[in-house]
């Protein structure tokens, strides 16, 4: 188990080793990172939506709506959504959109 979940924080950080996938954790909002990938022409792009503290359940799939959103708008397919849980706790989600 500990291999495993060591495995997946290195891929996380692998992740989070691009500038783009490095906007959520920055305070960018998901239309900001949006606006930015269709300037870049990127094909995908990996990002992180932080899940609401005080209103864990609700603010977390409102901030993933938000970010579905801001994508979609712009022709990006969700390909993954990978939540991250710390002691337990919801702290987040890891979300890759793609161009078809």
């Amino acid at each position: 188990m500990h291999r495993r979940l060591s495995a997946a924080l290195l891929c996380t950080l692998a992740v989070l080793a691009t500038p783009v996938a490095q906007a959520g954790l920055f305070d960018k909002n998901p239309d900001q990172v949006a606006q930015e990938a269709v300037a870049k022409n990127l094909r995908a792009v990996t990002l992180w939506v932080e899940a609401s503290w005080g209103f864990r359940n609700q603010g977390a799939a409102n901030n993933l709506s938000r970010a579905h959103q801001s994508f979609t708008t712009r022709g990006y397919n969700v390909v993954s959504v990978e939540p991250y849980i710390e002691n337990g706790d919801l702290q987040g989600f890891f979300v890759t959109y793609q161009k078809p």
